[in-house]
């Protein structure tokens, strides 16, 4: 039997190591130069600040509990750290290791299927080498980066027939989004398509139960309406605005489909999911591959274009499963050479894909407005409830009610607030500079101190009450 469950060598902790720095370096620089932003960094940094100070976790930008959001109660164990030290580096950090040592789980897939060391260090690199790693890193934070290597241990455990510790891993996945139903979803499909029944049942049943938990008691009970995920009426709105709905008219109005998904674009996505390690792929991948369907599908008829990109986070889980497929293209001949031009081919397309680049450009954009930023920040009264601009949510999110002006349906009303910290020259993402202008002119008006900088950037402070 191969080897599966020895130690990875020492040299590929040591190399995990070092690219989980590089990730939080590159991370904790995009943050301090003022690219990250309330969605999701802010959301979630003030979430978890709130739970680790015994608040109500309830956002002020999005007026739901930390649950309502996407069920994900694997949150409240990053409270931990927090009530140490209240830093939003232990998210950035903790996302990138996470993306790194990813690699430890597949490695040991590939030793369980009988690939030379040297293989195995192949599989390593693909998955370091997906674009949508490196830039899922950079994107703010999501917490369901922190189980990719639960996803990958659970090939390892369905193989090693350890039903326990994969039903355990099932469960983790579920605790940190919603939408990880699909991965588990699609874990029983490539169970079923190996016609190992009752793994394919337990998977698919606790998906469907978990959903169903979700939609008719969770969600319900904390929202205090009958809404369900919030994803469904967001990404579906052409099918329905709740997931009944949309479950329904999937199946009986398929016109709707074919009116409103961007089925060239879902084409693309597909090639661009698939490029860097299609290559690596033979027959014997497939009932992998079909572990993708469902996530895969619900991308592709999203109306949201982000889900159908590189650049973010949702087509990570398929990142592990392309390369679990990889690995077991390359188990029919385990002892062959390293084949350096397919590996070179997905080289290739790491740089065509992945994002290192906008460190030269795009978030190079506000280092001149850094200086009155920091002495801006400081101004701030720590416990002031704050609006200000999407991308310093981030930087002061530690708080109980932090938010930003909003172009569409904005309620920023000026009595409820303390504090304003705008800059209607760079009004950030969604919002604008004449709703910043105006929140401006109304302080002004109403009697609250303001300081300006040359930069364009306003502090306006309440009168004391």
């Amino acid at each position: 039997m191969p080897e599966s469950r020895s130690l990875p060598p020492r040299n590929l902790l040591i190399t995990s190591g070092a690219i989980a720095l590089v990730f939080w370096i590159c991370a904790a620089a995009r943050h301090a130069l003022l690219q990250s932003n309330a969605y999701d960094l802010g959301l979630f940094d003030q979430w978890i600040w709130l739970v680790s100070r015994g608040l109500p976790p309830i956002s002020s930008m999005e007026g739901v509990h930390i649950l309502a959001d996407h069920g994900a109660w694997a949150l409240y164990g990053a409270a931990l750290p927090y009530r140490l030290l209240g830093s939003v580096q232990w998210l950035l950090a903790s996302q990138a290791a996470a993306l790194s040592f990813t690699a430890l789980p597949l490695w040991w897939v590939g030793r369980q299927a009988g690939l030379s060391p040297k293989l195995c260090w192949l599989a390593c690199g693909l998955w370091w080498l997906q674009p949508v790693v490196f830039n899922a890193n950079l994107f703010d934070f999501h917490p369901e980066v922190w189980v990719m290597p639960a996803l990958a241990g659970c090939y390892w455990a369905s193989r090693a027939e350890r039903p326990w510790l994969w039903f355990a891993l099932l469960l983790l996945l579920l605790g940190c989004r919603d939408g990880l139903v699909l991965v588990v979803a699609g874990l029983g499909i490539e169970q079923a398509l190996r016609r190992r029944w009752i793994w394919a049942g337990a998977a698919i049943g606790l998906a469907l139960g978990w959903l169903a938990l979700l939609n008719r008691w969770l969600y319900p009970l904390i929202k205090g309406s009958d809404a369900g995920p919030k994803a469904a009426g967001a990404l579906f709105s052409y099918l329905g605005d709740s997931l009944d709905q949309v479950l329904l008219n999937m199946v009986t109005r398929p016109d709707l489909l074919l009116r409103h998904v961007d089925w060239a674009g879902g084409l693309v996505y597909l090639l661009l999911i698939s490029v860097a390690v299609a290559p690596f792929w033979r027959k014997v991948s497939l009932p992998v591959l079909a572990g993708a369907i469902p996530l895969v599908l619900v991308n592709v008829l999203s109306e949201e274009a982000p889900q159908r990109t590189l650049v973010h986070h949702y087509s990570l889980p398929v990142a592990v499963i392309v390369v679990v497929a990889a690995i077991d293209g390359l188990a029919l001949q385990p002892r062959q050479p390293v084949p350096w031009r397919r590996f070179g081919w997905s080289v290739v397309c790491w740089a065509a894909l992945a994002k290192p680049w906008f460190f030269t450009g795009p978030y190079l954009e506000r280092v001149d407005q850094l200086p009155a930023v920091r002495e801006a920040i400081a101004a701030v009264p720590a416990e002031a409830r704050l609006s200000t601009t999407s991308y310093l949510v981030p930087q002061l999110s530690q708080r109980q009610q932090v938010s930003f002006p909003r172009t569409r349906r904005d309620k920023t009303q000026l009595a409820e607030l303390d504090a304003l910290l705008l800059n209607p020259r760079d009004p950030g993402w969604g919002s604008s500079r004449q709703r910043q202008q105006q929140l401006l002119r109304e302080a002004k008006a109403a009697g609250w101190g303001c300081r300006r900088w040359a930069n364009g950037l306003e502090l306006c402070e309440a009168p004391q009450r």
